[in-house]
């Protein structure tokens, strides 16, 4: 794979749908009466379509309330996308209702701008309810379907079909009425059920669309301005890390990845991303979920919660890793040989107190899809690793490594670093090995980096008493480390309101407002301090 281009993953588009079927020809009655039903527009009104926009661009802000060093939750995007899209339309005299499909799903529509009207905007409506397994049914309740029962296994035995009503919600059994009365769906029995629909249900769009009503004096060909703000996208930056242990020196590579939940997909689209945090409410406290699938239960009873004790669940993998376990699709524009020779990164531009960066050339922001732009790709990365813990009475526990450095042009670095995931590697035997992951919050230049790449196999720290007299109390900390290297190892400590140290056996300078030890442990040695806490009276 050409490192140099951008890369995107999509997600498998045969998403599971159980117990709904809608024939090919249903489908097609149904994209006709899409299309004989203008949906917000009042009778007798000329309805204009506007299919899609002329020129897009998608701005797309991270999750307000997730950390810069915690990873996407790419089942649950909690970022937004500010669109704005370029639009011709034809516009009549006098009243009329222009329709702009394949806007986002997640369209936040009070926040929708329409610029380039004759005489401005009267009314907006979002139709945002799509053609899909879950909704057809939610909509088919009390209406006739066909209900397909298949007898047998294996592609073998015989199919029937019968006419049944539908009465019950999407969530849950799929409770059915046919001459015969009541039953559940596809319950066992040796039979396997599918339900077929003979009409589209009203309300529902093939796309995403926004009605405007609108009012001209005359005929106009207008160029129009659509911007909104649209929820179910995020972003993040993930970091790749290669240490050399010869040199001490690591190169490092930096990739924005873009994510969107979204059912549009932008093509051709400017992408940009916003680095920062942006203060912003939203009267929606929750979004509904995107997800169009259809998963009915063979239960009629309420599912009690159990009470026990449920273990989390394992992290989620890396998008580095996930992404190389997946199919990647590369895309680039016809360029010349010399213009193959530079890769494409995103370019910084100030935008305020935040940080925006822009993908150079138009790409596609699929839906439903990941994408990755290269952002820096350094190499001379003075980092240094370091063993920490925190010197805390009773502390008997591994030490946690973090890589450290200066975010300046001597280190290697004096870049913008946006916060995200961090995947570190080591040769080993010929051989790159994965040895550490963390995550890295926004740092600015000449701001000290450090990254948390979790507890050290190698490296112990024990924290004991020694001797007590009043309000004294004496303690050894003990570091040792099992590696064939030396390491470097820093520890704190806490001190409660009103206690102070003394006697120190070396010295504990201030760091962090607190006192601490910084000590190298020899190959397979160890290295020890003693102090005093001393109590008030």
């Amino acid at each position: 794979m050409d490192a140099r281009r951008t890369r995107q993953r999509r997600d498998h588009p045969h998403r599971p749908v159980r117990h709904a079927l809608l024939s090919a020809a249903a489908m097609r009655r149904a994209l006709l009466l899409l299309a004989l039903a203008p949906g917000a527009a009042l009778a007798g009104e000329p309805v204009i379509v506007s299919g899609a926009p002329d020129a897009v661009a998608v701005t797309i802000y991270r999750a307000p309330d997730r950390a810069a060093d915690t990873a996407m939750n790419l089942g649950w995007l909690e970022g937004y996308a500010l669109v704005t899209e370029t639009r011709t339309v034809e516009i009549p005299a006098g009243a009329a209702t222009i329709r702009f499909e394949g806007v986002a799903g997640g369209m936040l529509p009070e926040s929708a701008l329409v610029a380039g009207l004759p005489s401005g905007v009267r009314e907006k409506n979002l139709d945002a309810d799509l053609l899909s397994a879950r909704n057809l049914y939610a909509r088919a309740f009390g209406r006739p379907a066909i209900l397909r029962r298949h007898r047998g296994k294996d592609g073998k035995g015989t199919v029937t079909e019968e006419r049944a009503v539908i009465r019950s919600a999407p969530d849950g059994a799929a409770i059915v009425q046919t001459k015969d009365g009541f039953e559940v769906a596809d319950c066992g029995r040796g039979i396997s059920d599918a339900l077929a629909y003979t009409e589209l249900p009203e309300g529902l769009s093939a796309k995403p669309t926004l009605s405007v009503r609108t009012e001209s004096a005359a005929t106009a060909r207008a160029t129009i301005t659509l911007s909104y703000l649209s929820w179910g996208f995020d972003w993040q930056t993930n970091y790749v890390v290669r240490l050399d242990p010869e040199t001490g020196k690591a190169a490092m590579t930096a990739w924005v990845t873009l994510a969107s939940s979204d059912p549009t997909s932008f093509v051709y689209a400017g992408a940009a991303v916003v680095g920062g945090k942006l203060d912003r409410e939203d009267a929606r406290q929750e979004r509904e979920a995107q997800d169009g699938d259809l998963v009915l239960h063979c239960y009629l009873h309420p599912q009690v919660p159990s009470l026990a004790v449920v273990p989390p669940p394992p992290p989620p993998v890396p998008i580095m890793m996930e992404m190389a376990m997946a199919d990647i699709v590369v895309t680039a524009q016809r360029r010349s040989p010399a213009m193959m020779a530079a890769p494409v990164k995103v370019t910084e531009e100030a935008l305020g107190d935040l940080k925006l960066y822009r993908v150079p050339m138009p790409t596609t922001v699929a839906a439903n899809a990941q994408k990755q732009v290269m952002m820096h790709d350094l190499s001379g990365v003075k980092f240094k690793t370091w063993h920490t813990a925190d010197l805390i009475p009773g502390n008997d526990r591994n030490a946690i490594i973090k890589l450290r450095t200066r975010n300046r042009k001597e280190d290697g670095l004096g870049v913008a670093l946006p916060g995200g995931p961090v995947a570190v590697f080591e040769p080993h035997d010929g051989a790159t090995l994965l040895v550490g992951q963390g995550g890295m919050r926004d740092y600015a230049v000449n701001e000290d980096v450090e990254v948390t790449l979790g507890t050290s196999p190698g490296v112990h720290v024990r924290v004991e008493p020694i001797r007590e007299a009043g309000t004294r109390r004496d303690y050894r900390a003990t570091v040792t480390n099992a590696n064939p290297w030396p390491i470097t190892f820093e520890g704190s400590l806490y001190l409660s309101d009103g206690e102070s140290i003394a006697n120190p056996s070396t010295r504990l300078p201030q760091k962090f407002g607190r006192p601490t030890w910084t000590a190298t442990v020899p190959a397979n040695g160890e290295a020890a301090i003693t102090y005093r806490l001393k109590r008030p009276e």
